[in-house]
């Protein structure tokens, strides 16, 4: 296993720092979630009470900063009482909000959105802007041709690097108007899981990869990607979103497109991007490379069905200049 990935002497340390930094010893841990790159367990104390113990690994581990300056303004998010870092690593005792009363609904959703989006003065995050959309795809192509010197992803890699060839002779004019309000604080992972509905009110949970960017881009997350994209669907929850309260140039068109077909599209663009720089850095296991790439692959076809691109003739490798990193 990686040193990136999450392992056994890594959440022993961690644990170990916040139990010495809180001076409280739980009697009883329950495991609630686990995988490759994040712990999370409910811990019960002597006198009753419980907390929540995240411990992620890089590149999960800008979540505590996010959470104290929301913790600052007061939003609704759950309450963190500390924190520890380690290198590649990070381990969190949170507020346990408990199960779940019921499901969000759209208009929570959408109120819960806006106020993220309005939201300033979270810095440090990764920033996406229309420039920085602009390079996603010849980002991947970078990611894609470090795997291949490791000797992964060789299943449908020539698939991955055609799509992405053809979406970054595009990117430079379908990333325009990203920057077009809202424009802001960006959740990153806004599903119905991350939204936590109990008799206190609605809190937005798990920020682990938020960025500043496109309010729309979060928007489109609440669909996910693995089945097949629905504009309509999306320019519901617009609509809903622009009723709640947040910004009415959500629904204007963009790049070129409907603000719907426009977030559904760069989504995928980013959700394939980053699960190739991901795992060119070493954060998920050679294992994984088969279903990773059938994954990436499905993104960006999607992503090809949705911003469109010239024909293959005219869509060649591009240049530095034109959107690749250096």
């Amino acid at each position: 296993m990686s040193s990136a990935m999450l392992d056994d002497q890594l959440c022993t340390q961690l644990r170990g720092d916040l139990l010495a930094a809180s001076r409280r010893v739980p009697t009883r841990r329950h495991i609630i979630q686990t995988w490759e790159l994040s712990s999370v367990e409910r811990w019960f104390f002597p006198d009753g009470s419980s907390l929540i113990c995240k411990i992620t690994a890089a590149p999960f581990t800008g979540e505590a900063t996010v959470l104290c300056a929301l913790n600052n303004q007061q939003a609704p998010v759950p309450l963190l009482n500390g924190y520890t870092m380690r290198p590649n690593g990070l381990g969190m005792l949170m507020e346990d909000l408990g199960e779940p009363s019921r499901t969000v609904t759209l208009a929570e959703a959408a109120a819960t959105a806006q106020w993220a989006h309005a939201t300033a003065g979270i810095r440090n995050l990764p920033t996406f802007d229309e420039g920085s959309l602009a390079q996603l795809p010849g980002q991947g192509l970078d990611a894609l041709d470090e795997l291949r010197r490791q000797g992964r992803f060789t299943h449908d890699a020539e698939g991955i690097e055609a799509v992405l060839q053809r979406l970054a002779a595009t990117a430079r004019h379908r990333a325009d108007g990203a920057e077009r309000p809202p424009f802001g604080l960006c959740h990153g992972e806004f599903h119905r899981t991350s939204l936590h509905v109990s008799r206190t009110g609605c809190r937005l949970v798990d920020w682990a990869k938020a960025f500043t960017g496109p309010g729309l881009l979060d928007l489109a997350t609440w669909f996910g990607t693995r089945r097949p994209t629905e504009p309509r669907l999306l320019g519901k929850l617009i609509h809903a979103y622009v009723a709640a309260g947040g910004h009415p140039d959500a629904e204007a068109d963009r790049g070129g497109l409907p603000a719907a077909r426009w977030a559904l599209g760069w989504h995928r663009v980013w959700a394939a991007w980053w699960l190739l720089t991901t795992a060119a850095a070493g954060h998920h296991p050679a294992s994984a490379d088969r279903r990773h790439t059938q994954v990436v692959l499905r993104q960006l076809q999607g992503a090809l069905d949705l911003l469109g691109t010239p024909s293959p003739i005219s869509a060649s490798r591009p240049s530095p200049t034109a959107g690749r990193s250096s």
